[in-house]
């Protein structure tokens, strides 16, 4: 009798196996190549529901200029997975189960976020699906070595890059992952859709998705990253990889970068690029009250500038209308394309907090407005390794030039003249000073709000009262 019963007592769980569903939960890795979260809920069982949340609590907090970049790589993403994209809005604690159940899915697979809102949303959404009787799986991450893993030898983290990196190479990172999919994407789940976004007046709308992330790093390793060590700094020229944008919204990942990098300066100075983006991600995930705080709380005793002429001096910047070309260039360019020229970033960044003496945070908010790569870890540290608050050792001295920062890496004065057309009828270097020329200012261009020299002098001071 156990004998003729064993076959309908193993009958359910048979079936149960093949009913089996999963689902694929998109975040910051918008792409189907070496994706490991994919691969993991694509051989999971039978079909997969590919889903995405445009989260109300974070939609509301990014500028237009991400959030249209983000609709245009989830088309593509879409297209990727055979117009089977799953969109849901709203709470992604109650969003992920309900697709989770329509699915009839026993698994969610997703990516690690290591952001510490993004760690507790997370255990809550494990929690809902627990009790539900469905498994939550996080399969790799955004990073080529994850935050966390790269610490000193005691066991800490580091705050210097530069041991940082050293060790990160030690650490090493897998190639990547081959994929294998079988493409049976669940369809019959109800999708919001996607959001309507109107990108913000004036600025250029950028080619999205992993095919064009893909096309882009091919261009650069054929043209670029032999001469990247040499023309990186260059604002007037083509000289980075542009994978900023890709690298944040995961349409690429890091690991395929760095399988494709050898030995040379250029590929060198490069893998160190994306090493910073790691190395900061890494800070925060230690420190995750630097997103609005001080590294080095000391610097929120420094005295800075508000009132009236602050606010306009902030204006005038946001605009572009400061009196010196290089950074005005730069704000124009953020204003035009959502993106800027890194060097010409840091120099922005230094004119804000050391000409103009205005908190680091303010600047940050406005790069995350409008940068559609913005990423919290690199933006906010970035701007306080420039303010000389964050992650160096004698960082506040390093106050840029606007004038020679221009002069050196706009020598001919093309990128000043590409954004700022009032300033067209001045040939060459001499663009970066219209104060010294009979015409700079005829058709327009704004006066210096501030003189440099003078504010260089008030940087130090009030830096000098900070360390008594």
């Amino acid at each position: 009798m156990a004998n003729l019963l064993l076959p309908l007592l193993l009958a359910p769980a048979f079936l149960r196996l093949a009913r089996m569903n999963s689902v694929m939960w998109f975040r910051r890795d918008l792409r189907l190549h070496d994706n490991p979260a994919l691969a993991a809920a694509d051989s999971h069982g039978e079909k997969t529901a590919c889903m995405v949340m445009i989260d109300s609590a974070l939609w509301p907090t990014w500028g237009a200029a991400k959030q249209a970049y983000l609709v245009d790589s989830l088309s593509s993403l879409d297209a990727s997975l055979d117009g089977k994209l799953i969109v849901r809005h709203g709470d992604p604690i109650e969003e992920v189960l309900s697709v989770a159940k329509a699915a009839n899915a026993t698994k969610v697979f997703c990516a690690a976020d290591f952001t510490t809102p993004g760690i507790e949303r997370d255990q809550k959404v494990k929690d809902v699906l627990a009790a539900n009787g469905i498994e939550f799986e996080i399969v790799g991450s955004n990073y080529a070595v994850a935050p966390g893993r790269v610490n000193k030898p005691d066991g800490t983290p580091y705050k210097v890059y530069t041991p940082f990196y050293k060790n990160w190479l030690v650490h090493g990172w897998r190639a990547p992952l081959e994929m294998n999919l079988s493409r049976n994407w669940i369809s019959d789940v109800e999708s919001d859709g996607l959001p309507v976004v109107q990108m913000p007046a004036g600025m250029e709308r950028s080619v999205a998705g992993e095919a064009a992330a893909l096309e882009r790093f091919d261009a650069f390793l054929k043209t670029g990253v032999k001469s990247y060590k040499d023309l990186r700094d260059r604002a007037d020229v083509d000289g980075t990889s542009r994978l900023s944008v890709a690298l944040k919204w995961g349409e690429i990942h890091p690991r395929t970068i760095l399988a494709e990098l050898g030995e040379s300066e250029g590929e060198e100075t490069f893998r160190k690029e994306i090493a910073w983006r790691e190395f900061y991600a890494d800070v925060l995930f230690h420190n995750p009250h630097t997103v609005t705080e001080y590294l080095n709380p000391a610097f929120a005793n420094m005295e800075y500038n508000s009132g009236e002429l602050a606010d306009q001096h902030f204006d005038a910047w946001k605009q572009g209308k400061t009196g010196y070309p290089f950074v005005d260039a730069g704000m124009r360019q953020l204003l035009q394309e959502g993106w800027m020229h890194n060097r010409v970033r840091m120099v922005v960044a230094s004119f804000f907090v050391k000409d103009l003496h205005l908190e680091w945070q303010q600047g940050a908010a406005w790069f995350f407005e409008l940068l559609k790569d913005a990423d919290v870890a690199s933006n906010q540290h970035g701007w306080q390794w420039t303010a000389g608050c964050g992650t160096d050792a004698s960082p506040y001295f390093r106050i840029f030039n606007p004038i020679t920062q221009g002069l050196k890496f706009d020598p001919n004065g093309k990128y000043v003249r590409k954004y700022i057309p009032e300033l067209r009828h001045i040939d060459g270097a001499a663009v970066h000073e219209p104060w010294d020329q009979g015409d700079g200012y005829a058709n327009g261009y704004a006066k210096r709000i501030v003189d440099h020299a003078t504010e260089l002098d008030e940087s130090l001071r009030r830096y000098s009262e900070i360390k008594k």
